[in-house]
């Protein structure tokens, strides 16, 4: 597909039929809980509180929702998530990166290897996939918010590294370390993201044929199920023709 991230274009075209809206709360929720608990409760001066909390508007999660898992930073004090990193490889050897937050990591852990070897892969050690990825800034806009022009000349004067334009969404790239920056210039235009954040973005991306990428986009959603999985990467080539026959 069109675009440097994951898989996201799939994901928020499904998304709107998918019947996953109470795990993709529960994942936001979860985020939102270790901003708060890590940093400030007020998300004008906690950035990572700030972005979870834009993808919770974005995922129309209910307002008391985001309140309640603000709070639990509070109540439950002794409750610590860990963010973890799996690495591996897939079906047809894509390259695989896995964040995690958990309050247990053996569980996490043996749910992800089974994962890997129920659909063929292989969990590998720190380092086996990561280097085939970059870290960067990315942000992404829902097109009804600003047109492809605007967008575009919106990015390049906050100093962004790329935009490109989608069937539904925009998208802007930022160097990792200038992403906070970037962000809060285009915030001054546009409030709401679908989400922003730090993604690892494939260097070089793998093509191929429908039976094989199937296969593989299973994976990637049996992964995004788990419920101690935040984001899945993979450096896998899906095709625009693919990604309507999948979204119809």
């Amino acid at each position: 597909m069109a675009g440097h991230s994951h898989w996201a274009g799939i994901k928020h075209k499904k998304g709107k039929a998918d019947k996953q809206r109470s795990k993709i709360f529960s994942k936001l929720s979860k985020e939102i809980t270790v901003a708060a608990k890590l940093g400030s409760k007020d998300p004008d001066s906690n950035p990572r509180l700030r972005s979870a909390m834009q993808a919770a508007r974005s995922a129309n999660m209910p307002k008391e929702n985001v309140e309640r898992a603000i709070n639990k930073s509070e109540v439950n004090k002794n409750l610590n998530y860990n963010s973890l990193l799996y690495e591996g490889f897939g079906p047809e050897k894509i390259a695989i990166i896995v964040e995690a937050l958990t309050d247990n990591k053996n569980r996490t852990a043996s749910n992800i290897r089974t994962l890997f070897q129920k659909f063929g892969g292989n969990l590998g050690e720190s380092g086996v996939a990561s280097h085939q990825f970059k870290q960067a800034g990315v942000i992404r806009i829902d097109k009804k918010k600003i047109s492809d022009n605007d967008i575009l000349e919106l990015a390049i004067n906050a100093g962004a590294e790329d935009c490109s334009s989608h069937e539904f969404y925009h998208e802007v790239i930022t160097l990792k370390d200038n992403f906070y920056k970037v962000k809060i210039k285009i915030e001054k235009k546009i409030e709401e993201f679908i989400s922003s954040g730090i993604e690892w973005l494939p260097i070089n991306k793998v093509s191929l044929n429908k039976e094989k990428t199937k296969s593989v986009v299973n994976f990637l959603e049996a992964l995004e199920n788990e419920d101690d999985v935040q984001h899945v990467y993979a450096n896998l080539e899906i095709d625009k023709d693919y990604l309507d026959k999948i979204s119809t």
